[in-house]
């Protein structure tokens, strides 16, 4: 019974971790001044959040979980599509490589 509900337990932040290594892998590449790959890397997880939190219930979404499944994934897609796009329009800049 105990491995039971670890393993529902585990199960049900997969999701966030999912999303959190890849937001974390974003920063790994911001911090070696790679900023236009760890933006796109950032916004990719929010698009992922967005496609999570369709695909799996409330209850398996877990962290993930902030609003309505609609607005969640709205607002997730939204705001990864305006970070990808802006991360690939800046041109110059003092990062510019």
């Amino acid at each position: 019974m105990t491995e039971h509900r670890w393993r529902s337990a585990a199960g049900q932040h997969l999701p966030f971790a999912l999303v959190l290594a890849v937001t974390g892998l974003g920063v790994l590449r911001l911090v070696q001044y790679h900023w236009r790959q760890g933006a796109v890397l950032i916004g990719v997880a929010l698009l992922l959040a967005a496609l999570l939190r369709v695909l799996v219930s409330d209850e398996q979404a877990g962290l993930l979980t902030i609003r309505g499944r609609s607005i969640d994934a709205l607002l997730y897609g939204g705001l990864g599509f305006a970070v990808i796009v802006v991360a690939m329009t800046i041109t110059g800049g003092p990062f510019s490589r």
